[in-house]
């Protein structure tokens, strides 16, 4: 639920509110027999989570001396109280063999932020300030004596941004900032509150163009410095740091609108992604894409009817920390139709992979062992993605 309201001239108020319910059960078996080599190795994650929070935000316009400026602060809440989050091993999803993790997760975030923005003729030069703060805590239901484990954390980002507007139809921009990578509750309370909100530092130089009416082109050299890396490994309950990683590389984005009804556009991501602490040669993060292609061509309303084509391609990229296991690419496009007959009535038809390209979603690089061989193997799983697929869709609005 959302507000806004001018409180003056000059003066603009925001504030919204969200309540969401969420419930997930998951079983899986991406391991087979390593581990239990009689009843194999099948797992059961469980949670029931409730978040609810608000966001509010002043918005004022006001002068510095002669300075154009915009001052934006704002507060905000979010609660998540999860109950009931479970790991445990199972056989035929009805037999809990034992517990791996088990317990209620009450997590807390409160923040508040002040950006501005200073207008200097063709100069915009925004600066922000946040601050989290943080409460964590894990009711383990698996140790003797049941009690209420919590941590704390407080943390500032700040950030910096200029903006140089050439004239209507170029912008260049530079943008900085500080920021943090969260972690798992029960994990922060396992180390006591100690290196649990890594920072994160980047920086983004680029421009946004417009050469001609009906073409945009974007283009930004990123880089992004993490503190910690941290990989969360759900079949094992655990958080796994892997030390401090860098990423750097080159975003580019394209739009044109080739009549009042047909647009194209594209974007097309080049990234270098390593661990700074690894040797070369092991330094490779898992899964880490080199490259990605994304776009389509949409016709919007023609007499009714509208469609678009959509692709995605990602290249292979390293399963693991050595490149010696490959997660393979894939180039997959999806199309969808829809006419309205009328305000109230419309019909349509959506198909995902139109060429019926065999491809897999999620993949990873881990160690497994069939029920009937004596020495585990490394090898990518992965889930299949989806084939071809064709449903029809009849919409009536009132």
């Amino acid at each position: 639920m959302a507000y806004e309201a001018i409180l003056k001239g000059d003066l603009q108020f925001k504030a919204n509110v969200f309540y969401t319910k969420y419930g997930f059960e998951l079983y899986s078996n991406f391991t087979f027999f390593l581990d239990d080599p009689i009843n194999g190795d099948q797992i059961r994650q469980f949670e029931s989570r409730d978040i609810f929070g608000f966001n509010t935000a002043f918005i004022k316009d006001t002068k510095l001396g002669n300075i154009d400026t915009k001052i934006t602060s704002g507060l905000g809440f979010r609660n998540d109280i999860v109950n009931d989050v479970e790991l445990s091993h199972t056989l035929n999803r009805n037999e809990i063999l034992n517990y791996l993790a088990l317990g209620d997760v009450n997590e807390t975030n409160m923040f508040g932020y002040v950006n501005a923005e200073f207008k200097l003729n063709k100069f915009i030069i925004a600066p922000a300030l946040r601050l989290d703060y943080f409460k964590f805590m894990y009711n383990d239901a698996l140790v003797t004596e049941y009690e209420t484990l919590s941590e704390t954390k407080t943390t500032f980002s700040p950030k910096l941004n200029f903006f140089y507007n050439q004239n209507k139809n170029l912008q260049f921009f530079l943008k900085s900032g500080i920021g943090f990578h969260s972690n798992d509750t029960r994990v922060v309370v396992a180390q006591s509150g100690e290196d649990i909100l890594p920072k994160a530092y980047g920086t983004d130089l680029g421009a946004i163009w417009k050469p001609f009416p009906k073409m945009v082109v974007n283009t930004a050299l990123w880089y992004l410095f993490l503190e910690q890396e941290f990989v969360y490994v759900g079949d094992a309950g655990i958080v796994e740091p892997s030390g401090q990683s860098e990423r750097y590389g080159l975003d580019l984005g394209f739009r044109y609108q080739f009549t009042d009804w047909l647009y194209f556009d594209t974007d097309a991501t080049f990234t270098h992604a390593r661990s700074v602490e690894e040797p070369k040669g092991s330094d490779y993060i898992p899964l880490a894409p080199d490259f990605t292609l994304t776009g389509g061509l949409a016709i919007n309303d023609l007499n009714g009817f509208s469609a678009g084509i959509r692709y995605r391609y990602i290249d292979d990229r390293p399963a693991n920390e050595d490149n010696s296991i490959v997660a393979e690419g894939y180039f997959v496009t999806d199309l969808n139709m829809n006419y309205a007959l009328n305000d109230n009535i419309s019909f349509g038809v959506a198909i995902e992979n139109l060429f019926d390209t065999e491809w897999n979603e999620t993949q990873f690089a881990t160690e497994s062992r069939l029920q009937n061989e004596i020495n585990p193997v490394e090898e990518i799983h992965f889930t299949p993605g989806t084939p071809f697929f064709i449903k029809g869709i009849v919409s009536y609005k009132f």
